[in-house]
């Protein structure tokens, strides 16, 4: 009895400790976006510079992803994710520190740790939650999304309740962290080596693989889009007149509109022999979105913001499913994880800037959006491809 009841215990503090690693893994990034005109004047920043600032994260994910398996099968999972959160709290006391240099400091930092977190993730739950991988996945994408979610909703609000302006904003969430390094300490005692290294060979085809690079220009296509949109849809609405607090929410119902079809889509795509179907309504949600904030009424943001939040649903949960779905066994599809984050996550770096540069060369949305459009289009393409019924080993 007693044994039963600390296994249930055991299992209670796995759960709430991935839980509140999950939470930690967007609101560092998202409370940003409401921030950038604060944080721009502050330290003199071009929109260009701003857009550098969030992309800075993306491209730590691009180079340290295929490290993060290696260092867990020599060092042990929890370890490493306990030494990341570690990396996590560093940045988030640098960062609003001093000036610029202490900005790009922490926020390098920042995008370290989550690189890792987010690769190490699904083998987590594989590991610790074997039969319940289905269920723990849909928690913690949740309280992923949420947390960032309500981090766009409260950085402005927070800038003016902490009296610390912008930097007592985006250091507020280091509180996560310290809760969460806190439950990760505990489950150190458990720590033990990860799955088997993958033959050379079978990780070689993959890039090899049509079908691979597809799923990988997918992922990293959906990710441009959106952390475009987490950086500077706050701004453009404030730019449209819409003040800095009202702007902050609208980004959290663009994320929160996510939430209920992360559970949703993958569990469609899983019974489909093929997910067109799934990539042409992401492709219509993101451009009916898109075309809405070009050319539809300024009273009908708030519903440009549910379409655009519902398409990032169908794809980042679309993206996650392919992975499983175009592989032959578990290995494989971390092996397929890890090159579509790298290599996505690259190709994502380039979106918030090129979004800024776009408005500092053409004083407006106009050309910037209709570039969001055009990689809706290019999304579609690889979608179509990613979404036949093969495996990357036959591509």
């Amino acid at each position: 009895m007693e044994a039963h009841s600390a296994s249930k215990t055991a299992l209670i503090m796995s759960i709430i400790s991935v839980i509140f690693l999950a939470a930690n893994l967007r609101a560092p990034i998202t409370s940003v976006g409401p921030l950038v005109p604060f944080i721009r004047e502050d330290l003199g920043l071009s929109n260009t510079a701003a857009g550098i600032l969030t992309t800075v994260p993306l491209l730590a994910f691009a180079v340290l992803s295929p490290f993060a398996s290696r260092l867990a099968r020599a060092f042990g999972m929890e370890i490493v994710l306990f030494v990341s959160l570690l990396f996590l709290l560093a940045g988030h006391i640098f960062r609003p520190l001093g000036g610029v240099s202490f900005v790009f400091i922490g926020t390098i930092l920042i995008g370290a740790a989550i690189a890792v977190d987010n690769v190490l993730m699904p083998a987590l739950v594989k590991e610790k939650f074997s039969n319940y991988v289905g269920w723990m996945t849909g928690v913690y994408t949740v309280a992923m999304n949420l947390t960032g979610a309500l981090a766009s909703g409260l950085s402005v609000p927070l800038a003016s309740a902490t009296g610390f302006g912008w930097r007592g904003s985006l250091g507020c969430w280091a509180v996560l962290t310290v809760v969460a390094l806190a439950l990760w300490a505990l489950q150190l005692r458990s720590r033990k080596k990860d799955l088997s290294q993958p033959t050379g060979s079978e990780r070689r085809s993959l890039w090899k693989s049509r079908l691979a690079w597809q799923v990988t220009l997918f992922m990293g296509l959906q990710s441009l889009l959106f952390y475009t949109l987490i950086t500077w849809l706050p701004t453009m609405l404030q730019n449209k007149g819409m003040n800095p607090e009202t702007s902050g929410w609208a980004l959290f119902l663009f994320q929160f509109a996510q939430l209920p079809f992360m559970f949703i889509v993958p569990v469609i795509a899983e019974k489909m022999k093929t997910q067109t179907l799934l990539v042409w309504v992401t492709f219509v949600l993101k451009a009916a979105g898109i075309g809405g904030f070009l050319f539809g009424s300024p009273a009908l943001v708030w519903l440009w913001a549910v379409m655009l939040g519902i398409g990032a649903g169908f794809a980042f949960s679309l993206a996650m499913m392919l992975f499983a779905l175009r592989s032959r066994s578990a290995m494989q599809a971390a092996d397929l994880s890890a090159m579509a984050q790298s290599f996505g996550y690259l190709l994502a770096a380039f979106g918030p800037p090129l979004f800024g540069s776009l408005y500092d060369i053409t004083k407006g949305w106009t050309l910037p959006l209709f570039l969001v459009l055009l990689v809706s289009a290019f999304l579609l393409l690889a979608g179509i491809g990613a979404a036949k019924d093969r495996y990357v080993t036959e591509s």
